[in-house]
């Protein structure tokens, strides 16, 4: 995948995936012990408060040039505790946020923001239709699940491509169960959805949209 190429430009590298989740099972703690253990290559590290974390993120890491990227951030306190200040990292250091929310950004004065733009309905079966039929429009007697479909990938080009992917080939008893799942998840809860059609794909594939995800 893209991360795991261009983390060989830096003195250390990890990704952080669900912040949110992770923070509310296990404590902001944990993960700045995670983003230590990876960096430094630290066995057994313990951090007591997110105080002390912080201060030591800051002291180990303020000479590394470090790749970090904190996926589904939904509070300012996980980005003070997690990348507090630019000065916590070193020159060329790199660190990648992705939440829905933008005041976040806004408010922790990140330097660049890039909102990931949704497709309009039209482009959006399109998009899926090549990716699940080969061809630019649903197949006859799978309009109206494709239509469901494209609804819960919300016109997200990622989610509407591992969904086709995920697809393609499929009966229509594998669709409905699919809809199905989709169904039970949170409409707003996207990663929920890309996961459930990803975990499904092969090797390869998840290789390919390993690397559109990172772009």
């Amino acid at each position: 995948a893209v991360f795991d190429r261009i983390s060989t430009h830096f003195e250390g590298a990890i990704f952080l995936h669900e912040v949110r989740e992770h923070s509310k099972r296990y404590g902001l703690e944990n993960l700045q012990e995670k983003i230590l253990s990876e960096i430094l290559r630290i066995k057994e590290l313990r951090i007591n408060n997110v105080f002390e974390g912080s201060n030591m993120i800051k002291k180990r890491l303020c000479y590394k040039k470090v790749l970090i990227v904190l996926d589904d951030i939904d509070h300012l306190d996980q980005l003070e505790a997690l990348a507090g200040k630019h000065d916590w990292f070193g020159k060329g250091s790199r660190i990648i946020i992705t939440t829905k929310d933008k005041h976040l950004l806004v408010k922790h004065d990140i330097d660049r923001m890039y909102k990931v733009e949704v497709l309009d309905k039209y482009e959006a079966v399109q998009l899926f239709s090549w990716n699940a039929f080969k061809k630019n429009c649903p197949a006859k007697d799978y309009e109206e699940l494709s239509l469901q479909i494209v609804h819960y990938a919300g016109g997200l080009p990622l989610a509407l491509k591992i969904l086709g992917s995920f697809l393609y080939g499929g009966d229509m008893t594998e669709w409905r169960s699919e809809v199905e799942r989709l169904k039970k998840i949170p409409e707003d809860d996207i990663m929920k959805k890309l996961t459930v059609s990803f975990d499904g794909l092969q090797r390869i594939e998840k290789e390919i949209f390993l690397d559109i995800a990172c772009f």
